[in-house]
């Protein structure tokens, strides 16, 4: 599967951003999604997932009751829904998905998955 994100851009603290990942090659039913960020300096760090047929979330705990991912199989896209945007969320924004029929370690690690977008800056000025 191929991912193509995009919908990072600069916006003031409190503000919203919408970010697609959208999937290609192969249904985005297969997979489990998520999405990572990295800032400058630090490693990717995980920030939601969604199980592939959309019933549970995972959230860390940063960006809890703020951040929604969804999912849209008929579009093979993924979403992440960021409101009340902080300085703190600056980073390069990774969508990742990896394949129900071989699932391995925990979907918290980067190492976990089998698929990478390639990134979209979100920049969260104060």
């Amino acid at each position: 599967v191929q991912l193509q994100a995009s919908g990072g851009g600069l916006v003031q603290v409190g503000g919203s951003l919408r970010l697609s990942c959208v999937a290609s090659g192969r249904p985005l039913s297969s997979y489990e999604m998520a999405w990572f960020r990295q800032a400058p300096g630090n490693e990717h760090d995980f920030v939601a997932a969604i199980k592939w047929n959309g019933e549970m979330s995972f959230y860390t705990d940063a960006v809890g009751g703020r951040f929604t991912i969804s999912r849209d199989d008929a579009k093979n896209t993924v979403y992440l829904q960021m409101d009340a945007l902080k300085p703190d969320d600056t980073a390069v924004y990774y969508c990742a998905a990896r394949d129900t029929d071989s699932l391995r370690g925990s979907r918290y690690s980067p190492q976990s998955y089998d698929a990478w977008g390639q990134g979209t800056q979100v920049t969260v000025s104060s």
